[in-house]
């Protein structure tokens, strides 16, 4: 399962390349960004050593990382990421989503998650999870409009959301979603 690019109304969701480090180190550049998360803001260089980690794939058998840089189309600018670690065995997709602090409050991780999530039921994914700071209050409003719900789970501190890779994508505030490529 490889990422392709996928579009959305507001959004393109391009496959993560190393190319994008340096954009995306200023889009992650502000300590607000890890408040709930832990953590510093990544160089460019620490940046570009992750990212070719991330492309090159997943160690273990059965495990696909999939991830993707946010661009609104307006500015063509970077704004954030989307990423999945899907479990072949049990059509499990482990999601998360940031957006840069310059670029928040306008919907972007919203339309962006939803994007990824119609991308992957589109290829089989039947269940999406997440992990929580359970003060982030935001980021629970995204995982509310993929259709996931607290399910009484920890895990290290952060509250643990489940629910199907269908959810109410279909039917989303932010209008259809593409999920193949542009």
């Amino acid at each position: 399962m490889l990422p392709e690019p996928i579009d959305t109304p507001r959004l393109t969701l391009l496959p993560l390349a190393v190319a994008y480090a340096d954009e995306m180190a200023g889009v992650l550049a502000d300590p607000a960004l890890y408040v709930f998360t832990g953590g510093e803001p990544p160089s460019p260089e620490a940046l570009r050593a992750r990212y070719a980690r991330q492309v090159t794939g997943s160690p273990e058998p059965g495990t696909v990382w999939i991830n993707w840089v946010v661009r609104e189309r307006g500015s063509e600018r970077l704004t954030g990421y989307v990423q999945a670690t899907v479990t072949d065995r049990e059509s499990t997709a482990d999601v998360a989503w940031v957006v840069g602090t310059e670029w928040q409050g306008r919907g972007f991780a919203r339309e962006a998650a939803l994007g990824m999530a119609g991308w992957l039921a589109a290829r089989g994914v039947a269940e999406l999870v997440a992990h929580i700071h359970p003060r982030h209050r935001a980021s629970a409003a995204v995982a509310r409009a993929l259709g996931l719900t607290e399910c009484g789970e920890d895990d290290e501190g952060e509250t643990v959301w489940r629910g199907p890779a269908a959810g109410p994508v279909a039917g989303s505030a932010t209008g259809p979603v593409d999920p193949g490529n542009h």
